[in-house]
């Protein structure tokens, strides 16, 4: 059997670009990428037909060269709707609150052609919300997680065009199907295997999308008082998402309020017999590490034990080890590269003329929804859920109560995602 023979990327984003080129490289797929139409794809849709759908992923690390490469894909379709021909791999490649609303668009008989369901970068959920939606339409195909893109991409220049740059590649990606056995999976280990990652794979895709260091950091980072006042409202000076207070949110009261969201989530797993994950040992050993002397490794080996103030040091201690890049080389005076100065992104005016949200918090949202959702199913209590959801939409109701002049985009409306809800517990319950 030949595996990604024909591959559609949905998405037109610059991860569609690097696994474009990817599976064109390592594959020999028949590529196509569909996406929305809307004023910022349309500057990627007219790049690329003006280069002969010519995509190029550029790398910034030299140790990253097997992700770099450029191909000529062979279909480009404007809005879900237009899709035609037959594809035996679909990669969703958009936002997981999207889900839905794109496979709607697309022909049904595209769908069920298809064997096999890439999901990029789902949440928790997600393999369920699609494997149920499958099941509607009558379709078999298997349906794989990764724990998350395998890579940080953007525009080459910062506007969408056919050309990409990756400035990291990931050490670790895991990976789960909804099938108990899976070639795909291992034609995709093969890939990640060439790009320098290794692949871990895990018993369902449910416990590969809860190996996602955003589902338990950005809650607390972003939805409290400090972080939604320089996301939403005027600021004199820029906050930054990684600093401590009062350059940033971290403060001990948000790193109680991590743990605490991150200990409401391993009840979750624990209670649909998922391996609960360390979370310290997971930032430690699979995101950012440290330099040794930061934070003993008995500890980290141990935190899933330890009393809730020790934890509560324990992350502190992380956060502000991470202040400076620990592995960069100091200059002349001794600083070391200021890892984390990412600034906090604030609401923008979009290509369309309204006013809208950034991905952080606006994808934080569904997947805090979708969570405590399945908590309530569960009948599980998840008080710092709650209070994550309800401090965020007070400030939803804030914004949009005092500026009844502006217009503002779906996303600042309060939501229940109601129907992906019931879809997922449909298959988790």
């Amino acid at each position: 059997m030949t595996f990604f023979k024909k591959v559609l990327l949905l998405g037109t984003g610059p991860t569609s670009v690097q696994l474009a080129v990817n599976f064109r490289s390592h594959f020999n797929s028949k590529v196509g990428i569909a996406g929305r139409e809307s004023s910022r794809s349309n500057l990627f849709f007219e790049k690329t037909i003006k280069q002969q759908r010519t995509l190029k992923a550029h790398i910034q690390n030299k140790q990253h060269q097997t992700a770099a490469g450029e191909c000529v894909i062979d279909c480009l379709f404007k809005d879900y709707n237009t899709i035609s021909g037959d594809w035996d791999t679909i990669i969703l490649s958009v936002t997981t609150d999207a889900y839905l609303a794109v496979f709607s668009q697309i022909d049904i008989h595209v769908l069920k052609q298809a064997k096999c369901i890439v999901l990029i970068s789902p949440t928790f959920g997600s393999n369920q919300l699609i494997s149920n939606y499958l099941k509607q339409i009558s379709s078999c195909a298997e349906v794989i997680s990764l724990s998350t893109y395998y890579g940080d991409t953007r525009w080459l220049n910062g506007v969408p065009s056919n050309e990409v740059l990756t400035t990291g590649i990931k050490k670790t990606v895991y990976i789960g199907s909804n099938q108990s056995k899976s070639e795909h999976m291992d034609k995709l280990s093969e890939l990640f295997n060439q790009l320098g990652i290794y692949v871990k794979v895990l018993a369902s895709p449910l416990e590969a999308e809860t190996r996602n260091i955003s589902l338990y950091v950005h809650p607390a980072l972003f939805m409290n008082d400090f972080s939604l006042k320089a996301i939403f409202e005027e600021q004199e000076t820029i906050k930054y998402v990684y600093k401590l207070y009062p350059e940033g949110p971290i403060t001990y009261t948000m790193i109680r309020h991590l743990l605490n969201h991150w200990k409401e989530m391993m009840k979750i797993v624990t209670h649909v017999n998922i391996q609960p994950l360390n979370l310290l040992k997971f930032m430690v050993d699979d995101n950012y590490s440290l330099q040794p002397p930061s934070i003993a490794r008995q500890d980290v080996e141990d935190f899933e034990k330890l009393e809730s103030i020790h934890q509560e040091y324990l992350l502190y201690i992380r956060y502000a080890s991470l202040l400076i890049d620990p592995f960069s080389k100091p200059d002349q005076e001794g600083r070391y590269f200021d890892f984390s100065a990412v600034p906090i992104k604030r609401i923008f005016m979009n290509h369309e003329g309204i006013w809208d949200i950034p991905r952080m918090p606006k994808e934080d949202y569904y997947r805090l929804k979708i969570i405590q959702g399945v908590a309530r199913a569960l009948k599980l209590e998840c008080p710092t859920i709650d209070q994550f959801i309800f401090t965020y939409e007070q400030k939803l109701k804030q914004v949009v109560a005092s500026s009844e002049q502006m217009s503002f985009s779906e996303a600042f409306q309060i939501k229940t995602f109601s129907k992906d809800i019931n879809m997922i517990c449909k298959e988790l319950i």
